[in-house]
């Protein structure tokens, strides 16, 4: 956070760098591009066990639509399972599919009640933070319901290091499929809304930098960097 028709996984060389590409071509099935990305001859390839940083092809791509016969197929509960081990291992409050590098339209988010003891209560209170438990939506759709917009601090796994504040829609409403298949809507608001909108902009292929306050952008360690002589290390790894 704060950091989704049949698909097809193709590398093509440009400028000497390598870009995984996700497209929907009718000449590969959903399952035997799942497949691929698993075999033992392809190694360090999506879905990852870590974000997907700026920078990558794959984080400004629209996402495709997962196909509905395949919503509750085994490759799709593997893909979810692995966000949501991603998620959880940085600690994190939301993510999307592109942040594992699969061009699917599906989010994760949740907000743990333990967060708010490492925080002041006077942001928990101001940023209007709330509990939110695992919630998992695949092809979401996002209705403004409130269109106040709201202005804090937002950061991004996929944008390691930096934060900025963007403004967001206070209140907001999901729909989709749920982690069990059905179909299901969701009203959030506050924090959770915001946490919402951040990840239904990966699946647009749009990041935090895209609607920030340009000139709050900051690196999150700079009084470190300062303190330390410069010798500090920001990992995307745990």
């Amino acid at each position: 956070m704060l950091l989704k028709s049949r698909i097809k996984l193709c590398p093509k060389i440009l400028e000497h760098r390598r870009f995984l590409v996700t497209s929907p071509p009718a000449s590969q099935s959903f399952r035997k591009w799942y497949q691929q990305l698993w075999t033992t001859e392809r190694t360090n390839l999506p879905p990852y066990n870590h974000f997907t940083q700026i920078g990558d092809p794959v984080l400004r791509q629209q996402a495709a639509l997962v196909p509905e016969e395949h919503i509750k197929s085994p490759e799709i509960e593997a893909i979810v399972e692995q966000m949501v081990r991603v998620l959880r291992k940085f600690d994190c409050v939301g993510i999307a599919a592109p942040q594992i590098g699969v061009s699917l339209r599906i989010i994760a988010i949740e907000f743990k009640g333990s967060i708010r003891k490492d925080l002041p209560e006077v942001v928990y209170q101001t940023r209007q933070m709330s509990e939110l438990p695992l919630t998992v939506y695949i092809n979401p759709v996002l209705t403004v319901t409130n269109y106040t917009k709201l202005k804090h601090p937002e950061g991004c796994m996929s944008v390691r290091g930096y934060s900025a504040e963007v403004e967001r829609f206070e209140g907001i409403k999901l729909s989709g499929i749920n982690q069990q298949g059905a179909k299901s809507e969701l009203a959030l608001s506050g924090w959770n809304a915001r946490i919402a909108q951040h990840e239904m902009d990966h699946l647009e292929g749009k990041l935090y930098t895209d609607h920030m306050d340009r000139s709050t952008f900051s690196c999150t360690c700079w009084e470190a960097v300062n303190t330390k002589s410069g010798r500090v290390e920001i990992p995307f790894y745990k």
